[in-house]
């Protein structure tokens, strides 16, 4: 299909994806309990944290994080006990266990004390086109207290060669806008046009069949080439397109 035909389809599929209901399969449910701010951020990024596998297994670990933070993530890592720690040992999601929960509330503790938050970091650090290397700054700060190494690997770092899905989603949540009710517009000091598409196995598989990227490795390289494609159908809001590429591989099987 045309460049032209190819944006009118993908268009659809935004607007048919880009909804309420698909909060109903979609991690995204979880932050969407909360009405404060920073509960919305934190309970975002630590469900973000996790998204990968089975996505049944996903919300339900989720839940079970926010049942361990006592419903109340931001008052949880103000303010967490030593004992309140020793509560998220048993932990696990997959390779993201007790060790790497604990270092993440602590974590979390110094960036809203020291940091001015989620939001205040990647706003202060954020490039002019995109924020990818604003991703590498995060994890930098992240692990600035003492941590165990095992850890590392569950913030990824696009500087070094990954695409960064999970952060780049919990992006998408927390600077697209909320008109829709899916995404939560809450960042208003980033602009959309500097978000990347959470690339995975559905999305870069869909993007291949519609020629939006060739590069066969879901990794830095392949999402550079897939902004560089999905900003040419909208250059102020690309990443969109991620409602479309997704449903179309997990809901169609395109």
């Amino acid at each position: 299909m045309t460049k032209l035909e190819l944006k009118v389809f993908l268009d659809e599929k935004v607007i048919q994806y880009n909804n309420p209901q698909f909060l109903e399969t979609d991690p995204i449910q979880i932050p969407h309990l909360f009405i404060k701010k920073e509960d919305i951020e934190i309970s975002a990024f630590l469900t973000a944290t996790i998204a990968w596998g089975n996505r049944k297994s996903i919300i339900n670990n989720a839940h079970k994080l926010m049942e361990l933070m006592g419903h109340s993530p931001h008052e949880f890592i103000i303010n967490y006990t030593d004992d309140d720690l020793d509560n998220l040992e048993n932990f696990v999601h997959r390779t993201f266990n007790g060790i790497d929960l604990k270092y993440f509330i602590q974590s979390l503790n110094n960036i809203y004390t020291q940091h001015d938050g989620l939001e205040g970091i990647f706003t202060k650090f954020q490039g002019k086109a995109t924020l990818q290397p604003t991703i590498s700054k995060f994890k930098e700060l992240f692990f600035e207290l003492p941590f165990e190494q095992r850890t590392t690997k569950h913030v990824s770092d696009p500087l070094k060669g990954s695409a960064a899905k999970r952060i780049n989603m919990f992006l998408r949540w927390m600077v697209r806008d909320a008109k829709t009710n899916v995404d939560f517009g809450l960042w208003k000091n980033i602009v959309p046009s500097k978000l990347s598409c959470p690339l995975d196995v559905h999305s870069g598989n869909v993007a291949r069949k519609l020629g939006l990227l060739k590069r066969k490795q879901n990794d830095a390289k392949a999402l550079a080439e897939l902004d560089k494609n999905l900003r040419k159908l909208d250059p102020m809001d690309p990443v969109k397109y991620d409602f479309a590429l997704f449903g179309l591989g997990v809901f169609e099987k395109f």
